[in-house]
């Protein structure tokens, strides 16, 4: 199995994890920084928040995990979302859709097709 798709079968093991602001384990529950740290198994920062525009302080956080910046994304990149004019989020690209920590459901669910938001990044290890 190649990287991506360890990640995508990482991702796709926490489908329906409940939803925890600053959530890291899977049981207690994850928001989209920790499920893409447990996908990539990599740490995350400790002290961050995503309801900002800062495109470049979040690509800072994803370089310190070990990421690099691609133009095109592939099944298990971490892709950096724009849902609102000040707010980030991250999700994982799976084949045919994406991963992600879903507030308003409160869990991790995976969902079919293209991102519904901009996509400001995409990351791979």
């Amino acid at each position: 199995m190649s990287g991506g798709m360890e990640v995508v079968a990482r991702a796709r093991a926490i489908v329906g994890a409940p939803f925890r602001l600053h959530g890291r384990c899977a049981v207690q529950g994850v928001d989209c920084v920790g499920l893409a740290m447990l996908a990539l198994g990599r740490d995350g920062p400790d002290a961050y928040g995503l309801r900002m525009r800062d495109v470049a302080r979040a690509a800072g956080w994803l370089r310190a995990a070990g990421l690099r910046a691609v133009e095109v994304a592939m099944p298990g990149d971490v892709l950096l979302v724009r849902p609102g004019p000040l707010q980030l989020h991250l999700m994982i690209c799976v084949p045919g859709g994406f991963i992600h920590a879903h507030a308003g459901l409160r869990r991790v669910v995976e969902m079919p097709g293209a991102s519904p938001w901009p996509v400001a990044g995409c990351w791979r290890l």
